[in-house]
């Protein structure tokens, strides 16, 4: 706890706000590519044409699911493929610190495995973002875009990577999908460059993320702390998938992984 809500004091509001935005993953070497790099591997060097296959054919199909109509803004339709599983650019990210302590620790299968959580300093990357954008955030005074927000300076990923010849990344607040979305506190990263992975670009600006360790002894102690405050699946993940998660993990025996040994490691979405 003393870590994570480090230098979260606000000295001109009197408060405590912290600065950072936070990822779990349950394996410390995970690192931060996204799930189209994932997808693509070494086999399809152009991730914007793959990119631009699998958005243009999920807004074709998506409509004829109900509720499903995010309006036209490409922003909102990558926040709704990403939320469902689709392969994007986009990170998963919360500015709970303990909501990312519980996907360091929910998946059993990792206990032998140190996990950790990425701190990122949402405010201080503005600093790193192209003019356009930084105006349009001192315009609203707020430290993430929306997708009404970016669409004033780009329209399509197009536009977006075309804005800086030097590689940026925004954080961008999704619409409220649903409960899972608004009980995570989420948020998500977007990168101007689809094959550059995050932790790699934050390697080039350094002093804007820090990277908590938590030892894989430490895992079962922090997961049922994270329980008894009621940090589960079962409040994260809204509806009887995310209550049988909540059951089955809750109720297996500590020494028992209860997963597969390929998932181990898994990154989430």
């Amino acid at each position: 706890m003393e870590e994570l809500y480090k230098e979260s004091w606000d000295e001109g509001i009197g408060r405590h706000r912290s600065p950072f935005v936070f990822r779990g993953n349950c394996c410390a070497r995970a690192g931060l590519s996204t799930s189209l790099m994932r997808l693509a591997g070494d086999a399809y060097p152009a991730l914007d044409r793959l990119e631009g296959h699998l958005l243009r054919n999920f807004r074709k199909y998506a409509h004829a699911v109900p509720n499903s109509d995010v309006g036209g803004s490409i922003w909102n339709w990558m926040a709704l493929a990403q939320h469902h599983g689709l392969h994007t650019r986009l990170l998963d990210w919360t500015y709970s610190p303990l909501v990312a302590a519980h996907f360091a620790t929910d998946n059993l299968a990792t206990y032998d495995a140190d996990g950790a959580i990425w701190c990122v300093n949402h405010h201080q990357i503005l600093e790193t973002l192209p003019q356009a954008l930084r105006e349009q955030v001192a315009e609203e005074g707020v430290d993430v875009f929306t997708a009404e927000m970016l669409d004033h300076v780009a329209s399509s990923l197009e536009e977006f990577d075309a804005l800086s010849k030097d590689e940026f990344v925004v954080f961008l607040e999704p619409p409220s999908l649903d409960e899972r979305i608004v009980n995570q506190f989420a948020l998500f990263s977007l990168i101007s460059n689809p094959a550059r992975s995050f932790d790699d670009w934050l390697r080039d600006h350094p002093g804007l993320a820090k990277l908590i360790v938590i030892p894989a002894e430490m895992k079962w102690e922090v997961r049922d702390k994270l329980d008894q405050a009621g940090i589960t699946e079962r409040m994260l993940l809204p509806g009887l998938d995310g209550l049988s998660r909540w059951l089955s993990r809750y109720y297996t025996p500590k020494g028992n992984g209860g997963g597969r040994r390929e998932d181990r490691c898994r990154e989430q979405q």
